[in-house]
């Protein structure tokens, strides 16, 4: 095997990680932001400039937060069950193109890590990994509120996996072939959304039961299962939970974006290749906390 090969995949995998990790920290801060907006609240705001260390500040306290493992817990798949969880979100957009190929020293790169001919496949494949942790978080803990979160999870996040996989096949036959790069490529004069609407609702209405957010949130109904299957987690284990699930947040995105938007043949994107970050900066603005302070007062 070239060995330049395997320094290709080692630096695309740890760029990729830390876009991700970056990602997650920051969609935690822009989502508090925002609901403190749509709350008539400032949001964070002393943490550096305009709050924008506070998810830094919130893993330092939670690295630090004391470990709690209950004492009739199964400790070994108690512990285990949170890596679980959080693998599969930074693994599943291996197989995510990111652009076309650049030239790098002579060799020509393509950006992503790997376009396999079976990329659709691999992505349900590894989505589906992340119902077990959650599943024996809940099982593990042993505590009721835990397991009913827990089983509420595996009935969703299964029920909801049968919907995905059929949005998949829209693209899949358009495309004619399983590859995210063909199916990307294929979208050049036309996106899939404007021939699969429906495929392309029915994704997004079960990607957001995938991941477990409003008004798919069941597993964790704080109202009446106190928080779901993460009860009894405390600290980094509870982090990892919310770093797979916020981190699968940024994942179904863009394979929604691959699949039915054209990929990173986005609109506009060879003229303003930074926009989407200027229109989500402008919510954390000195100006619009100085406007959300003012209608407080």
């Amino acid at each position: 095997m070239d060995g330049w090969l395997v320094v290709e995949w080692v630096v695309k995998s740890g760029l990729l990680l830390a876009i991700l990790l970056t990602g997650f920290a920051y969609t935690t801060f822009y989502e508090r932001k925002l609901a403190a907006r749509i709350q008539v609240r400032i949001g964070p705001n002393r943490a550096g400039p305009w709050g924008l260390l506070q998810p830094l500040a919130d893993g330092i306290k939670l690295f630090f937060k004391e470990e709690l493992i209950p004492a009739k817990a199964y400790k070994a798949v108690f512990i285990l069950a949170p890596i679980i969880t959080a693998l599969p979100a930074l693994v599943i957009l291996a197989v995510v193109p990111w652009g076309s190929r650049i030239e790098f020293f002579g060799r020509m790169i393509p950006l992503g890590i790997a376009d396999l001919n079976v990329g659709v496949l691999y992505i349900l494949s590894v989505a589906s990994i992340s119902v077990y942790g959650i599943v024996l978080a809940g099982w593990s803990s042993n505590n009721k509120y835990s397991m009913m979160g827990g089983l509420r999870s595996s009935a969703q996040m299964i029920s909801y996996e049968l919907a995905l996989g059929l949005a998949f096949v829209g693209p899949i036959m358009l495309a004619g072939s399983m590859s995210l790069g063909d199916i990307v490529d294929a979208q050049r004069g036309i996106w899939y959304i404007v021939f699969q609407p429906l495929g392309a609702i029915i994704f997004y209405i079960a990607a957001l039961a995938e991941v477990n957010r409003s008004p798919f949130d069941m597993p964790e109904a704080e109202q009446e299962l106190t928080a779901g299957y993460h009860t009894e987690y405390s600290g980094m284990k509870f982090a990892l939970f919310f770093m797979g699930e916020y981190i699968k947040m940024i994942a179904v995105s863009a394979i929604f974006a691959a699949l039915f938007l054209g990929g990173y043949r986005g609109p506009f994107v060879d003229q303003f290749p930074f926009q989407p970050a200027v229109q989500v900066s402008r919510v954390s603005t000195p100006d619009n906390c100085q406007t959300t302070q003012s209608a407080a007062e």
